[in-house]
């Protein structure tokens, strides 16, 4: 059983010697399974962050994500980030420029950067596919670990890269690198838990490993829902709701009082 959460230090500390868990979740209810589970990293939206976040998990390492776009300044970048680390962020999640990055870490704010596949970006590198398959390619993450390991970021989420890409470039940064579809030669196995409970109803990615089946239970809970929604409207449409037992009662002779007043006014 864990009883504080890692520190900065800590994470670099274990760099090659084991792997971490991540998780991306949304809820209070997914913060508590990771926390429970064991997970090591959760990346969180900012929203989700404050004293019920650190109720439910009081041990694992969160990144809130400042989402690329969101902010334009790095002034605008550095309040968002400090917000989020007073509400209970240990770093922040950052896919904006160089020269930001730079700025938070200036400030001591921890930085996790994104390499490889950029959803944000990745009209620059071709849509939503692998990147790194070739040598210019993978040359070109390499660089960029490179760029943000001396902007002064501690980590960086690697996305969708052959996984002996990223083992090597791995190998020669002093930052963790946080696997999303790169393989195991990273600090890290980074998954959505949407994807790990089967509640995406739509595409998994090709990275993802599905644990249960929550969509099936969700359209179950729907049918439910509308069946017990239907039950009702009838009942009410027929007079069976409400009986004399949903409701408040009243003596005979005060509802006689409250009657004759009626009558007199």
């Amino acid at each position: 059983m864990r009883h504080r959460r890692p520190t900065v230090a800590d994470l670099l500390s274990m760099k090659g010697k084991r792997q971490l868990t991540m998780l991306r979740v949304v809820t209070l209810e997914e913060a508590e399974a990771a926390e429970k589970a064991g997970i090591d990293l959760v990346s969180v939206p900012p929203a989700l962050l404050g004293l019920e976040f650190r109720e439910a998990a009081p041990s694992v390492f969160a990144f809130p994500g400042l989402e690329y776009g969101d902010y334009i300044t790095a002034e605008e970048y550095i309040g968002a980030a400090f917000k989020a680390l007073k509400a209970g962020g240990d770093a922040v999640y950052c896919a904006a420029s160089l020269s930001t990055v730079r700025r938070m870490r200036d400030e001591g704010i921890p930085v996790c950067g994104h390499v490889g596949l950029i959803p944000s970006k990745a009209t620059w590198t071709g849509g939503f596919r692998a990147v790194g398959k070739t040598a210019a390619s993978a040359l070109e993450i390499w660089r960029q670990t490179k760029a943000l390991e001396e902007a002064g970021a501690f980590a960086a989420e690697i996305e969708v890269v052959p996984g002996e890409v990223a083992a090597a470039i791995s190998a020669r940064t002093s930052i963790l690198m946080l696997s999303m579809g790169a393989g195991t030669g990273c600090d890290a196995q980074y998954l959505f838990a949407e994807d790990v409970l089967g509640s995406n109803r739509g595409h998994y990615p090709r990275h993802a490993k599905t644990y249960r089946n929550f969509a099936a239970e969700y359209e179950r809970l729907q049918e439910e829902r509308i069946a017990a929604f239907s039950e009702f409207a009838h009942d009410v449409r027929s007079g069976a709701y409400p009986e004399k037992g949903h409701l408040v009662g009243i003596e005979e002779k005060e509802l006689s009082a409250f009657l004759a007043e009626l009558e007199r006014g």
